[in-house]
């Protein structure tokens, strides 16, 4: 990048952060996109001349509403619900509703920022959308959270639609709520249409979709390490989070011949020298789905392993880590520790979980890393199947729907490579990541004119 690049970069990003102040976590999303962009649109004064990357980084709306509802001892509760509607451009906005105490319009508008690039770079016609609330399953009765749910949906409902915007899941909203807040969808609406995916599969839903971003990070893994002329097989492997994504990420790595050696939730990490196999990792998602317990007690069971209270699992010498807990939770200095390590690749599972600083020494250190824009693209991936069959009325076979997840995977990583090849050889997925999914939102905004 020129210094006049950097410095228009930089004025970029001051009005980014001018007009949306104490948004840290989306002035952080949108600098990771622009510093890429910049160079790209660098020769290309049409992107200039119709403001595109200024225009994306704007989203389309945000909704805020209050959410009432009762606990079970009677006692009147407020949240605030959120929908941002970031870019429709290439199709509907699609994107997850996340309930945790930590959504806030920031984080929204992060993941809803991401989401549009992310959409983009699956091949469907997907545009981006992200939403929430700051409440909190965790600890609720299942009729608190059907009450909760009932009274979100009353207010989400004028604003999604299944050729408007189809919502999903995301942390804290798994096929309970999505159940929750599809019923009340049919009754205010009297419309039975794919308005929600991550349905059961007695109501529209679609197999294979609780397995997509775990089982797609390793997807786009696999193809990472076929570029560079390797193989996932025998590597060693750091996974974090306990979650969908972690566990599923550490199956399927597990079928394909790597070892993994770590998971973690919210009160430390679990580091298994002997390496997880297919039962103890359903011993963490029983421990976490039914006990909501913390991994700690993995160590009773599993007495080989150990527990490591309150710490992340990047200090472990690995080959592979995958972050697939939340945003941020790679830093510099854990990233200076991988990398002295000897780590071979980095693969992102969840949204933003490296900070922009980690992503800067990985990039620097010519290691492979997969960004998640691109990496845990499978999850809406296979969202986006589910609209098709609620669409067309059909329902595709698990085989169907596997080989779909692959081919999918494979082409995100197609079109990362190329913007993604330097003059060094070194394939820089995050550009290339960024280049892709912001060309194809770009051109049709274009087509559109000023809108």
């Amino acid at each position: 990048m020129t210094t006049s690049q950097h410095v228009n970069l930089e004025q970029f990003i001051e009005g980014v952060i001018r007009r949306n102040p104490g948004e840290t976590e989306f002035h952080q999303a949108v600098y990771e996109v622009a510093a890429d962009i910049f160079d790209f649109i660098a020769d290309k004064p049409i992107y200039h001349e119709a403001q595109i990357l200024r225009r994306i980084a704007e989203p389309d709306r945000v909704i805020s509403f209050r959410v009432c509802w009762e606990d079970d001892a009677g006692n009147v509760r407020v949240q605030r619900g959120y929908r941002v509607q970031n870019n429709n451009s290439i199709g509907p906005y699609k994107g997850g509703l996340r309930f945790h105490k930590s959504v806030n319009q920031s984080i929204l508008k992060f993941l809803a920022f991401e989401q549009t690039f992310k959409n983009s770079l699956t091949g469907l016609p997907m545009g981006g959308g992200k939403g929430g609330s700051d409440f909190n399953p965790k600890g609720k009765s299942d009729h608190e959270i059907m009450r909760f749910c009932q009274s979100f949906m009353t207010e989400l409902f004028r604003h999604v639609g299944e050729d408007t915007d189809v919502p999903a899941g995301d942390i804290g909203v798994g096929a309970r709520e999505i159940g929750y807040m599809f019923g009340q969808y049919k009754r205010i609406t009297n419309r039975y249409v794919g308005v929600l995916t991550g349905k059961g599969l007695e109501w529209g839903g679609s197999l294979v979709r609780k397995e997509s971003t775990g089982y797609g990070v390793v997807y786009f893994l696999e193809n990472m390490f076929k570029q560079d002329k390797g193989t996932i097989e025998g590597k060693v492997v750091a996974i974090s989070g306990a979650g969908n994504v972690a566990t599923h990420a550490a199956e399927k790595a597990i079928q394909l011949g790597a070892k993994v050696i770590t998971l973690s939730d919210s009160t430390g990490f679990i580091h298994d020298p002997d390496g997880f196999n297919r039962e103890k990792v359903q011993w963490v998602v029983d421990q976490k789905a039914h006990s909501r317990g913390s991994v700690a007690d993995y160590v009773k069971v599993f007495p080989v392993a150990s527990f490591h209270e309150g710490e992340r699992p990047w200090g472990v010498k690995c080959d592979v880590a995958m972050p697939c807990a939340t945003q941020n939770e790679l830093s510099e200095d854990e990233a200076k520790i991988l990398i002295k390590n000897g780590v071979k690749a980095i693969v992102e599972g969840a949204n933003m979980p490296c900070s922009n600083d980690a992503i800067a020494l990985f990039r620097d250190a010519r290691i492979l890393f997969g960004p998640a824009k691109a990496a845990n693209a499978g999850g809406v991936a296979v969202s986006g199947l589910e609209m098709s069959q609620n669409s067309t009325r059909i329902s595709l076979k698990e085989e169907e729907l596997q080989g779909l997840l692959r081919e999918i995977m494979e082409n995100i990583h197609q079109n990362c490579l190329e913007f993604a090849v330097q003059a060094d050889g070194y394939v820089d997925y995050a550009k290339g990541a960024n280049i892709a999914g912001f060309k194809k939102v770009a051109n049709a905004m274009l087509a559109f004119g000023i809108v």
